[in-house]
């Protein structure tokens, strides 16, 4: 991603009396979006502040690069930034057969956090294969985690479950089964995501019609965070891009700002056409009613030869230690997959980048594994000495 324009800052100061200067500066990536970023200012001579006039200062913008991947084969990666100051971080563990979170007071300390299993699968019934996409959650001071699971005598009998822990810290806290969503009708069921907006709570899920050949998404509000009320249609696969290998629209994650509320979703088969989709409603409208969302007609997020990143999806979003938002998502490193079935090639590795804002309001997820190139160019203040 090539830098288009860094906005030039101008001060005023007195004679002998250093410039305050900002912390950020404004910079333009294209036409359509403007980002502030971190700037650190070169030292001033104090002799060139001894007389009236203009001088200018330079600085250095700063901007995080995460390594690629950042943590390995953990897809469905969800980060969670919780008011004790630390990050937890979990995802589909390759096995399928635990629940596995790490936490650490930054994010550049996650991939070598200690990961600990807080849940093990069961032996045989309900939960007991293919434990998928957990999320973990803090409502009303406990935590919970959301996770799709299967049962041995039908490994694809895929339903949405939550787990409760009452512990401060929840990898040392005991969990207990709250027991499976109460999802209207029996199909195939995954990738539960629970928020809150104006006052109330809601789940988004994806889940198969009867037929079990179309991956839809499902809104409702609930009672608790593992019980539901009535659940309403919130998407189904309509667009090409949607529909390539399969019919999907599955891992949801919301986003908002004060004009509108963002469903991010992954659609297609789970290989190099797994892409990432929008929708969005007015931030005051009726969740609950199809009719307040919009979907957007192509994909916000494709696979990029130009950083060998395939198949992006099953995105969440979080924020760093300076506030700036971001994506976190999986992709693998080449097309296809290395075995029969793409769920158990587990060279989806979790990524992280910056996530932008067009000057509509709309969020800009940028080309997976993007860079971007600031040589040559630097901040620049103009500071008047009065």
């Amino acid at each position: 991603m090539k830098v288009k324009r860094i906005h030039e800052v101008n001060t005023t100061t007195n004679v002998g009396e250093a410039p305050e200067l900002p912390n950020q500066v404004d910079v333009d990536l294209n036409d359509d979006i403007t980002a502030p970023f971190d700037v650190v200012w070169e030292d001033t001579d104090p002799s060139l502040l001894n007389q009236q006039g203009t001088i200018e200062i330079e600085g250095e913008i700063q901007h995080k690069d995460y390594p690629k991947p950042f943590i390995e084969k953990r897809a469905d990666p969800y980060l969670y930034k919780h008011t004790d100051g630390y990050y937890y971080f979990t995802g589909s563990y390759p096995l399928y057969d635990r629940i596995v979170l790490r936490r650490a007071k930054t994010i550049d300390d996650l991939p070598e956090a200690e990961e600990k299993v807080i849940w093990w699968k069961h032996e045989s019934g309900i939960m007991s294969e293919h434990i998928w996409a957990p999320e973990i959650h803090f409502i009303n001071g406990k935590w919970y985690i959301h996770v799709a699971a299967g049962e041995k005598d039908d490994v694809w009998a895929i339903r949405p479950y939550v787990l409760e822990c009452e512990a401060d810290n929840p990898l040392e806290g005991d969990w207990i089964e709250k027991g499976q969503v109460n999802t209207a009708f029996h199909s195939f069921s995954l990738d539960a995501t629970t928020f809150e907006h104006n006052g109330k709570r809601y789940l988004v899920w994806a889940q198969k019609v009867e037929d079990d050949t179309i991956s839809n998404l499902y809104i409702a509000e609930m009672e608790n965070p593992w019980t539901i009320k009535e659940q309403v249609l919130l998407s189904t696969p309509e667009y090409d891009w949607e529909r390539i290998g399969f019919d999907v629209n599955e891992g949801a994650a919301m986003l908002k700002n004060d004009q509108k509320i963002f469903i991010a979703f992954s659609g297609s088969a789970t290989d190099e056409n797994y892409a990432v989709g929008l929708l969005y409603a007015d931030i005051n409208s009726d969740l609950l009613n199809p009719k307040s969302w919009t979907k957007m007609k192509e994909p916000v997020m494709v696979s990029s030869e130009n950083t060998e990143e395939y198949g992006p999806g099953h995105n969440s979003f979080s924020v760093d230690e300076k506030g700036y938002e971001l994506i976190i998502y999986h992709a693998r490193p080449y097309k296809g997959f290395n075995t029969d079935n793409p769920l158990y090639d587990h060279n989806r590795h979790a990524r992280i980048q910056r996530l932008f804002w067009t000057k509509d309001g709309f969020p800009y997820f940028g080309e997976p594994g993007y860079s971007i190139d600031f040589s040559g160019k630097k901040a620049k203040a103009i500071v008047e000495i009065k």
